[in-house]
């Protein structure tokens, strides 16, 4: 009997649930033959064998809840689908045992090869790697039409509660354990009240700030302050700091007053609340953030993301297919007042 393509499917996602706790297993049939794609496999599974053994970790099991998004076409000799591959990884560091979460959405191409199919391609719909958010240049002459022009010193306004009676500025506490309570709230979905971005990891990463307390400092300038105002008009009303990565580490890491960051050398030095910017490449530009909203039992930071989304994952993501040998971080500290 033939065997359809959905049951080839099902040998895919055992096998990558394996493979998440044990990198040698190939668990017999191999039915990718995508050769980019086994590369990259390769690769990163020999780099978690050396991850794992330098943390002092040890992963026990892994359960994988695979998702039928949609089927692009289903042809008697070919099908393209895209799936959503939900990975819960528990593991023992220090006698302590922890979960980490990841969301990846993939579209696979699977053709039939006699009477079995073999998937030919794997593309990762969900990347980790990206130039900019949502196709903003950052680097582009601000668009100022739809704009109110107020010019360009900042005219803030701060969260409604840190207003109080008038307009002058008022030290408030961070609320750490609210941005991160945040952050594991919203990691595997959306708050309907904002707009979602194709990569999506700073305007969530802006979100759990501004839900810690963070106060806005809106211009009213795409390329100044950091704020946020939706769609008013058909227009996107938000500064790129809110939802491109390298903005928001540039904004944090020169704001002197309000919503700042402080740069500290090591991860260790942060708190929860706090974020770390990724340079993939090592080429000077930002180009994904997290939030830290745990830390394992060494004092080393797990944190949250969106776009892969991720829920408690150690912090320098020498799992994901983005990491590099160049790879560099910026690691900033919200400090407990604004």
């Amino acid at each position: 009997m033939e065997k359809e393509w959905k049951q080839t499917l099902y040998t895919y996602v055992n096998q990558y649930n394996q493979l998440q706790i044990d990198y040698r297993s190939q668990q017999g049939e191999q039915v990718v033959t995508d050769p980019g794609y086994l590369m990259a496999k390769a690769e990163r599974s020999f780099r978690l064998s050396q991850w794992y053994e330098a943390r002092g970790a040890r992963p026990l099991r892994s359960e994988t809840r695979a998702k039928l998004l949609r089927t692009i076409q289903d042809a008697p000799d070919q099908a393209v689908v895209d799936v959503q591959l939900h990975v819960q990884l528990i593991y023992e560091k220090g006698g302590v045992t922890h979960a980490e979460e990841t969301i990846q959405r993939e579209r696979l191409t699977l053709i039939r090869d006699g009477d079995d199919w073999v998937i030919v391609s794997v593309e990762h719909l969900t990347p980790e790697k990206h130039p900019s958010a949502a196709g903003i240049d950052v680097l582009a002459e601000p668009q100022q039409s739809g704009y109110p022009s107020y010019g360009s010193s900042p005219q803030p306004y701060l969260n409604p509660y840190i207003l109080g009676g008038g307009i002058n500025r008022k030290s408030v506490r961070y609320r750490r354990e609210e941005a991160a309570a945040y952050a594991d709230r919203w990691w595997n979905s959306y708050n309907p009240e904002f707009a979602v971005f194709d990569v999506d990891c700073t305007n969530y990463i802006s979100q759990c700030l501004f839900a810690g307390g963070a106060p806005i400092n809106y211009t009213g300038r795409r390329e100044t302050g950091w704020w946020y105002k939706g769609y008013v008009g058909g227009k996107e009303w938000w500064s790129y700091s809110w939802a491109v990565s390298n903005a928001l580490s540039a904004f944090l890491a020169a704001s002197t007053w309000g919503t700042r960051g402080e740069l500290v050398e090591r991860p260790e030095q942060l708190m929860l609340g706090d974020v770390i910017f990724y340079d993939w490449d090592g080429d000077g530009s930002f180009q994904h953030s997290t939030i830290v909203t745990a830390f394992d039992a060494g004092g080393q930071p797990l944190v949250n993301a969106h776009t892969v989304s991720s829920r408690h994952r150690y912090w320098d993501y020498r799992d994901s297919y983005a990491w590099t040998e160049n790879t560099a971080y910026r690691f900033l500290h919200i400090p407990d007042y604004f």
